[in-house]
């Protein structure tokens, strides 16, 4: 009897059963194929069979559970032609990664690992948030629980320890309903960085995409994944993946070798016409993920399959998602990817968000997604940076952006929820660090501080860095607490940064990606040290929850809906309606936003805007002479502002809501915003 069996070709990577463990790859142009084991212990080889049967491209062979069972460890090497310049780069002395592994090897060579499938889930159900109720909460796995006192030492930095009760209070009482993960597929980091003493912190340099990263596990990456998803599951909290299809490790034609390059180097990645010896480099990381050919995205959507369906997540961040939608002429909405995603049943109804950009020609595409698509908008972060840091003329933008960005998003029957509104992300200045720095301070990342973006639009509020001066800390402050209320009452989705509740800094760092310490990783001191922003947080989840004004999944159009109603006004501080000749004065950094009539069943809010360096007396609506008031918040306080200045402690953290009475004005200090209901 032979030692290796002819198997099965699909499904592709390494399967368990009762009759062995099935190896299956796809090479279109290998002459041969090796399957080589490995002992576990040692990580010496213990055999290399050539797999004996292909079927179309697919090359296959079944071990018997003898030799291969889970735990098993695996490699291939590929045989063919090493023709650079024809696009080929077959080398049998690599060992490569199986493109479809479940698991890699830990503390030896990268390697496979056959995993059994089986888990526990119980009675684990998707949330299925819908979208206009959905908050996220970007965060990475390690740098959330790192320094986390509540969590026990050997689960800080681990899975595990995003399902300890403390965690998930934390996020539940900021109103999270969904993380959205930085990168947990198996990653390495690059050379450049290892000579340096540094390492990929944030996870965008895969090798392998079915293989949850062994760096958050403390034994078993996929069980202890699982478990992780499960613990936040029974919270009621979706797990989103952050998948960064564009590119991979092995870089351009003087990278390494890990897996797709050797295995069809040609299918697997653009190469530049008429010189095939180089790569198409659209990503900024040396290659490009070659998403025309069909094998490519056979491998895309069984991937995602795969972590829907066994891994339980909910979803998807895609990383340099234009990428994904590239033919020869460019970004095409219509793209195969997009109709083999959605022709998929499994995937037809999982959350889906896009980085709508790469650095190629024409691969800025913010807006021009399909249907079933949510986009990271970037336009809203920076008019809103624009509009609090007071720059002139951007009273239109913050309205446009306010609204749901429908001049973005409004086409093919999409909605305010395609919009990813965000303040700030991994990339980029945390919260904090956007009002406390007017340049970036990378210079940690050992590249002279070269690195990371220059158009932050921040403001220091008048000192550089950090200061014991009263006022621009209490200007630094009501500055973030402007930012958070804004993105929470607007139309669109949500998504806050890990940390920002609690003025998380990285000391002016910009572009974090290899500070695997103290500058990236929460310091959980700072929650209470800030607990008054962090329950400022809290009440804004509430009160978006609580109004349908700010989670509706309809764009505001300030236009009548019938006789004597509007969906919403924008109010001059003067009083009444902005004019034309309003939304073009440069110097109106003030603005109303009323619901008026059509709020029921909640009241009428009145939500007034002031970036401006003076204060501002709001003339409040016509009708208001014999209304009460309630002040619902005023970011210019710890508590909601009384009209003779009493009680405006902003270190009290008291958001509760106050009587005003009957006011015909309300004072807005320079730099606030506040919530007002009739």
């Amino acid at each position: 009897m032979n030692s290796i069996q002819a198997g099965s070709p699909q499904p592709l990577g390494a399967t368990c059963s009762r009759a062995g463990v099935n190896f299956a790859v796809f090479s279109s142009r290998a002459t041969r194929v090796e399957l080589c084991l490995y002992d576990a212990r040692n990580g010496q080889e213990l055999a290399c069979y050539d797999l004996p049967a292909r079927t179309g491209d697919v090359w296959h062979g079944r071990l018997s559970p003898r030799r291969a069972s889970p735990g098993t460890h695996y490699a291939f090497r590929v045989h063919g032609p090493d023709e650079p310049e024809a696009g080929q780069r077959f080398n049998p002395e690599n060992e490569l990664i199986d493109p479809y592994a479940r698991a890699l090897s830990v503390d030896m060579p990268l390697r496979c690992r056959v995993v059994d499938d089986t888990f526990d889930w119980g009675r684990d159900q998707p949330p299925a948030i819908p979208w206009r109720d959905t908050v996220l909460y970007e965060m990475h796995v390690k740098g959330f629980t790192q320094r986390h006192p509540k969590v026990p030492e050997a689960w800080r930095g681990k899975y595990l320890g995003l399902g300890v009760p403390a965690v998930i209070d934390h996020l539940k009482s900021l109103g999270v309903t969904a993380v959205e993960l930085l990168p947990c597929q198996s990653f390495v980091s690059e050379e450049f960085l290892r000579d340096r003493n540094l390492s990929n912190y944030w996870g965008y340099n895969s090798v392998a995409w079915f293989s949850p990263a062994n760096e958050y596990a403390l034994n078993d990456a996929v069980g202890e994944f699982k478990t992780m998803v499960k613990a936040l599951h029974g919270a009621g909290i979706e797990v989103i993946l952050d998948i960064v299809f564009n590119h991979t490790a092995e870089g351009n034609e003087s990278g390494p070798t890990y897996s797709l390059k050797g295995i069809d180097n040609s299918v697997y990645y653009r190469l530049v016409a008429g010189d095939f010896s180089h790569y198409e480099n659209l990503t900024g990381c040396g290659n490009t993920l070659n998403c025309e050919h069909p094998q490519v995205r056979t491998l895309l959507i069984d991937c995602l399959r795969y972590w829907v369906e066994i891994m339980h997540v909910d979803g998807f961040r895609f990383d340099l998602a234009t990428v994904l939608a590239r033919d020869a002429n460019g970004f095409n909405s219509r793209a195969a990817f997009f109709s083999a995603l959605r022709s998929e049943p499994t995937l037809a109804f999982v959350k889906l968000i896009a980085e709508p950009w790469d650095v190629g020609l024409g691969g800025y595409q913010l807006g021009n997604f399909p249907a079933g698509w949510s986009e990271w908008n970037d336009r809203y972060r920076d008019s809103l940076r624009a509009f609090w840091r007071r720059d002139s003329g951007k009273v239109g933008d913050l309205a446009e952006r306010f609204a749901g960005s429908s001049d973005l998003f409004r086409r093919n029957g999409r909605k305010p929820t395609a919009s990813i509104n965000f303040l700030t992300a991994h990339d980029g200045f945390t919260l904090c660090d956007w009002a406390t720095y007017d340049e970036k301070h990378n210079e940690a990342n050992l590249e002279q501080n070269a690195d990371g973006h220059n158009h932050n639009l921040s403001w220091n509020c008048g000192v550089e860095g950090p200061t014991e001066d009263a006022s621009v800390v209490a200007l630094r402050r009501r500055q973030m607490r402007n930012m958070l209320a804004s993105m929470y009452l607007s139309r669109g989705i949500p998504m806050l940064q890990a940390g920002d509740e609690m003025a998380r800094t990285q000391r002016g760092n910009n572009n974090a990606y290899c500070q695997d310490n103290e500058i990236s990783w929460i310091d959980w001191s700072l929650c209470d040290a800030n607990q008054e922003l962090v329950r400022f947080v809290g009440m804004l989840a509430r009160i978006r929850r609580e109004h349908p004004e700010f989670n509706q999944d309809r764009f505001l159009k300030g236009a009548s809906l019938r006789v004597g109603s509007k969906d919403v006004a924008w109010l001059h501080p003067r009083g009444g309606e902005l004019g034309q000749e309003d939304w073009k004065d440069a110097n109106l950094r003030c603005l109303g936003v009323w619901y008026g009539k059509n709020s029921a069943p909640s009241g009428r809010l009145l939500l007034l805007f002031n970036a401006g360096a003076e204060a501002v007396s709001f003339s409040l609506p016509a009708d208001s002479a014999e209304a009460s008031w309630v002040c619902r918040f005023d970011t210019a306080s710890g508590e909601p502002v009384r009209p003779d200045g009493a009680n405006n402690d902003p270190a009290s953290g008291d958001w509760s809501a106050r009587d005003l009475g009957p006011i015909t004005h309300y004072e807005l200090v320079p730099s606030s915003l506040a919530l007002l209901e009739r």
